[in-house]
This record gives C-alpha cells, structure tokens and sequence, in this order.
C-alpha cells in the first residue's frame, strides 16, 4: 500500500504549517466529528445543513399551527406536487452550475406540454409516442439555446429571455383559439401523476436504495484504501447509511398509509438520483463543475467547452418539457395556464434555496428536491392556513434572500479560509 511522505518535525512544529484537509481522515468519536464539522463551517461548506434546518423548523411551525400537516394525505400530495416543478428544477441547476441562466423553462414546459395535448388528442397517436414528442421538443429547443450561446456568442441571458417570450407565442398558437385541450383520464400520461404504488413496492424501492448506496460506499472506500488514501472507517459508513435509512424509510411508511409512493415523486427523485451521480462520478459531471468553476481555465485544460454549454441547455430544456408533461397529467388537460405562471420563478428559487450558487461552480442535484419540498411545504401550508397567494410570494421571497444571503457569506468565508490557510 502506498505511503504518504513523512513530515519532518521542523515542519510540523511550524505553527503556520497545516496539513491539506482534503488528505485528513475524521475519527468517529463526537468530539472529533464535532471538531470537523466546525472546520467545514469556518471553510463556508455549509452543505445541505442549512436547507435541512429550514425544513424541519417549517414543519413543526405548520404542523402546530394546523394539525393536518404532516398528515399521509397533505404529505402525499406535496409530494405529488413538487414533482413537476422539480424536475424543472434539476434542469435549471445543471445551467446554474455553469455560472448561467434560463429564463425560458417555464415556456419551454408550456410549449412541450402543448405539444404533448395536441399530437395525444387532435392528431391522435399513441400517447406514449405524444409523451417521447414532448420530450424531444425540449430537447431540441435547448440545443437551439445552447448553439445561440455556445457558438453565436448571445448572452444566456438574452437567448432564454427571447425563448420565454417565443415559447410562448409556439404555446398559444398550438392550443388555438379554445385555449385548451382536455385529455384522457384514463391513459398513460394521466396515469404519470395518478398512479400509486402498493405497499410492498415502496419497501422494496426503499431497501434497494439503501442497500445501493451501502454497497457504492463500501466499494468506493475500499478503493481508496488500495490507492493509499484515507478510508472512512465502517462506523462513520454505518452512521452515514443510517442517515440515509431513516428518512427514506420514514418518508414509505408515511405515504403508504395514505396511497402509498407516488409515481410522480418517484420519477422526479430517479432522475435527481440520476443526475446527482452523473454530476460526481462521471467525466462529463467533472467538466461542468470544471467549465462554471471557470471556462477559459477549462478550455485550456482540454475541455470541450461549446459542446459541454449546449449539452447543459439541452438537458435543462428536457427536464422542463418533463415537468410540463407531469403538469399536463395532473390537470388532465393543457391550457393556456400551463407552466405559464411561477414556474419559472419558482424553479430558479428552488434550485437557490436548495444550495445552487448563483454564481456557478458549486450545487448538486439534490438541492431540486431539497428546495422544492421547502417551497412546496410553504405552500402547503399556507393554503391550509387559508392565506393566499401574495403572502406565499412574500414568505418565498424572504427565503430566497435568505438563501442568496448564505451562499454570498459561505463564497466570503471560504475566500478568507484559502487566503488564511
């Protein structure tokens, strides 16, 4: 097994000298997990903690505020209803993570959508052919924004902008004058946001994740003990997948006395999943980071950047034409509405409270699910509480602030962390 060089004693006994805490390996006594924790605090890794704090304070506040709360049948349908707009989400922090922006998702959502009704209604194919159609019209227009960026050099800014005004346009023009088309509630794009699963299942999807991760986890750290590097040792693997266990558990035995899982929030989870190990364990995932981290660097490394920037588009377009198939399903129609109202909004301020920097380089895919259950659950809430509309945005709002406050003051401390390590 490799070794580390040794450190001579002049040099550990220098109090400026400090060893690379990417090659420190915690213990697993509080005290010293603790003591990491403070590091990765002072450094600004404020990680998912922050999000996690929100959302458990939000609960208990509506929980106490309305009984029904954190009741099988409200949980079921948060979670049914942050699915669409989560999956848009996913596709806006993939954009975020290049440092831009898409301002088009929600018309891009619109638009699919519209397409979806009126190939499944008035022209009448398969409805599993309308839903791929769908699919591949967001596709299609997020390599259209990307080239517009990539290669014409227009702004992010300006391309998706023109994109939300057009796509809109393409949405109205396809619903025509009646502004809406009604579809089935009976085939399978209403069954994307209608059907659940029976107990057993959710329990087996809930064991194979846990056991995937286990089973990553051990073959990862196992891996970087043959190559010489610091392993975690099987308590703190054993702590990390009890924490992953008792949610994922929590959330099917909460569900299933209701309907059970979702099909919808599965869907929307799979692809968080998905995306989440593509970003970390792929080539591809590390030129994204590398190419928002900063593009003229990644160019010079030997990185596509072009092709990188308009797969991004690409992709965060697909997932906005996803969400506006799941939008479609649960109204079992699409209209003039459609992804036309704070969609948009509200999947950029999803991907920011969730942990996304606004300024590129830093995210992960769960940041969508994180920060769509936290503006799902205001909104849960507050229209159980009978409050409307203008106090929702007023509260989302203040949490978004609050979350661009965190990340600027989590981008200062670890400026002042480097410059002082």
């Amino acid at each position: 097994m490799a070794q580390q060089a040794p450190v001579s004693n002049d040099a550990a006994q220098d109090p400026a000298f400090e060893r690379d805490p990417r090659l420190l390996v915690t213990r697993t006594s509080p005290a010293s997990l603790l003591a990491a924790l403070r590091r990765r605090i002072r450094g600004g890794e404020l990680g998912p903690l922050p999000v996690i704090i929100g959302l458990i304070a939000i609960g208990i506040v509506f929980q106490l505020l309305h009984e029904r709360f954190l009741s099988p049948q409200n949980l079921s349908n948060l979670a049914v209803q942050v699915s669409a707009v989560g999956l848009m989400t996913t596709g806006v922090i993939m954009v975020l993570l290049l440092g831009e922006i898409d301002l088009s998702i929600g018309s891009v959502a619109g638009a699919s959508a519209a397409v979806l009704a009126v190939l499944a209604v008035r022209v009448g194919i398969s409805e599993w052919l309308a839903i791929l159609a769908a699919a591949a019209t967001g596709l299609v227009i997020g390599i259209l924004h990307g080239t517009m960026f990539a290669k014409v050099g227009v702004p992010a800014f300006v391309v998706t902008l023109a994109g939300l005004l057009g796509w809109q346009g393409v949405q109205l023009q396809l619903l025509g004058s009646d502004g809406t088309v009604n579809i089935s509630d009976a085939g399978p794009i209403a069954a994307l946001t209608h059907t659940f699963f029976v107990p057993s299942f959710g329990w087996g999807i809930a064991a194979v994740a846990v056991g995937v991760f286990v089973v990553f986890t051990l073959v990862g750290e196992r891996r970087r003990a043959a190559a010489g590097l610091g392993a975690k040792p099987p308590v703190e693997i054993a702590v990390r997948s009890l924490a992953l266990a008792v949610p994922v558990f929590g959330a099917v035995f909460v569900l299933n006395q209701y309907k059970g899982v979702p099909l919808a929030f599965l869907i929307f989870v799979g692809f968080v999943v998905a995306f989440d190990l593509m970003l970390r364990k792929t080539r591809y995932g590390r030129m994204v980071f590398a190419v928002g981290g900063g593009a003229e660097a990644a160019r010079r490394a030997g990185i596509k950047v072009d092709t990188v920037r308009i797969s991004v588009f690409a992709l965060a377009s697909m997932l906005s034409a996803m969400g506006g198939i799941l939008l479609v399903s649960r109204s079992f129609s699409a209209s003039l509405d459609t992804a036309a109202g704070e969609e948009l909004m509200m999947g950029i301020a999803a991907a920011v409270i969730g942990g996304t920097s606004l300024f590129g380089g830093r995210g992960n895919a769960y940041s969508a699910l994180l920060g769509g259950l936290v503006l799902g659950a205001i909104t849960s809430g507050l229209y159980l509480l009978q409050m409307g509309t203008p106090v929702r945005f007023m509260i989302t709002a203040l949490v978004l602030l609050i979350a661009v406050t965190l990340d600027a003051i989590s981008r200062r401390s670890r400026r002042a962390h480097a410059r002082g390590g």
